[in-house]
């Protein structure tokens, strides 16, 4: 797989195409959870970084940048609950097909969608103790990159934590392996096409400003981390 030696900067996914498939995007966000669930660990994240970062004494902020269809914020609410922490949770996507399909869901204490890009918010002084992110790196350009880093600087009061795919031979196969019955979606192909593109751990070091920290999850994972 000498296609993964390096980035693929000029792999578009589907998703993110204006022209897509409706009903196959929809699928696609309806089949996050699934995929989110097997492959993302954030529930190892939430115990290990983001619940010893709350108060029990007031209620908390977090801030979900990139939110897609929403199932890892509506999982941080369910979570943050059954631990007996109040926290309220802004999740925002700029695309309005995913706020669209967001908000369709039931709804979810303590939870809010909304349509905007990070730097809104900071133009806004808005503060959150924790802002998080999933699967959101491998798609932005360098300066993009840069400018979500300075936001999360400012909007996160305590932490910051972007979890995103990291580009191994072995995860892809696995991943193409795995995704081939979840039909009628762009699940697989756009997953494949995130790998791609997505980083390797010292990749994403070199890249990084000081005060982030890049870990490496288990399976085939990056964690972008910074302690206020």
């Amino acid at each position: 797989m000498a296609f993964l030696a390096s980035r693929n900067l000029t792999a578009i996914e589907e998703m993110d195409k204006p022209d897509c498939d409706p009903a196959k995007l929809d699928r696609t966000y309806a089949q996050f959870p699934l995929v989110n669930r097997s492959v993302a660990g954030w529930h190892r994240t939430w115990a290990h970084y983001i619940r010893p970062v709350l108060s029990t004494a007031r209620t908390n902020t977090l801030l979900d940048v990139g939110s897609g269809g929403g199932d890892v914020p509506r999982a941080l609410a369910r979570w943050a609950a059954r631990d007996g922490f109040r926290l309220e949770i802004t999740a925002i996507d700029p695309d309005e097909r995913a706020n669209a399909f967001a908000s369709s869901r039931p709804r979810t204490p303590g939870l809010r969608y909304r349509r905007a890009f990070s730097s809104e918010l900071v133009a806004e002084g808005a503060q959150f103790d924790v802002v998080t992110s999933n699967h959101v790196l491998h798609h932005l350009s360098p300066d993009e990159l840069s400018g979500l880093l300075s936001d999360s600087e400012k909007l996160g009061t305590r932490l910051a934590l972007h979890s995103d795919l990291s580009r191994t031979r072995v995860g892809f196969a696995l991943f193409s392996v795995a995704t081939l019955p979840l039909p009628g979606s762009y699940i697989r192909e756009d997953g494949l096409t995130s790998i791609r593109r997505s980083y390797l751990a010292d990749e994403l070091r070199a890249v990084v400003p000081p005060g982030w920290r890049v870990e490496r999850q288990v399976p085939f994972r990056n964690l972008l981390v910074r302690r206020a």
